[in-house]
C-alpha cells in the first residue's frame, strides 16, 4: 500500500510542479478562470453554443479536462463547424470533458477511468509521469476555480459514438 501511494506521489509531483498555472482557490468560477487564461476561447464559444455556460458557473464542484484553442485547431474546420451546429452532439462532447466533483491531479494519477457528466467513462492512464485522458495528454493541472478545478489537455476528446458520427 505504501509503495502504491509513494508511486502515485512520484508520478503526481512532476505534474503538479510543472503546472505553471497552478494557483490556490480563487473567487473566479470555471468560466471566468478559463476566460482569464486566454487560451480557451473555442471551448468557451462551444460552451455558449451548447448553453452550458450557466452550468459551468453553478456551484459544482466540477473537474474540467479543458482543451486549449490549439487542441481545437487540430480538428478540421468543417468538422468543428458541424459540431458547433449540432447542439446535442456538442453538448455530449463538452460534458465528456467534465467530471462531477473536484478531482486534483494527486487523485487523477491514481485513476484508470472516471465517469463524466455525459454519463460515459473516460479512460485515464499514467505512464512515466505523463497522464492521458483518452488520447489527450494533460499538460497543466490543478488550476483552481471557486466551483472546481481545471486540468488542461492538448486534444479534444470525443465519446466513441460522436467520433464515429464525425468520421463516418
Amino acid at each position: 500500500m505504501v509503495k502504491k501511494l509513494l508511486s502515485a506521489a512520484l508520478v503526481a509531483a512532476p505534474l503538479i510542479l510543472a503546472a505553471p498555472s497552478a494557483v490556490v482557490a480563487q473567487d473566479a468560477d470555471i468560466v471566468e478562470t478559463a476566460q482569464a487564461a486566454g487560451n480557451f476561447e473555442t471551448l468557451l464559444t462551444a460552451a455558449t453554443a451548447a448553453d452550458l455556460v450557466g452550468v459551468l458557473q453553478s456551484e459544482g464542484p466540477f473537474t474540467v479536462f479543458a482543451p486549449t484553442d490549439d487542441a481545437f485547431a487540430k480538428i478540421p474546420q468543417e468538422t468543428l463547424q458541424a459540431l458547433l451546429a449540432d447542439k446535442e452532439a456538442l453538448t455530449q462532447v463538452l460534458l465528456y470533458h467534465v467530471v462531477p466533483g473536484r478531482v486534483p491531479a494527486s487523485e487523477v494519477v491514481t485513476m484508470t477511468s472516471a465517469e463524466t457528466a455525459a454519463g460515459i467513462d473516460v479512460s485515464i492512464a499514467t505512464d512515466m509521469g505523463t497522464v492521458t485522458v483518452d488520447q489527450a495528454t494533460v499538460v497543466a493541472t490543478d488550476i483552481e476555480a471557486s466551483n472546481g478545478i481545471i486540468h488542461v489537455i492538448d486534444q479534444v476528446i470525443l465519446p466513441a459514438e460522436i467520433a464515429a458520427q464525425i468520421s463516418g
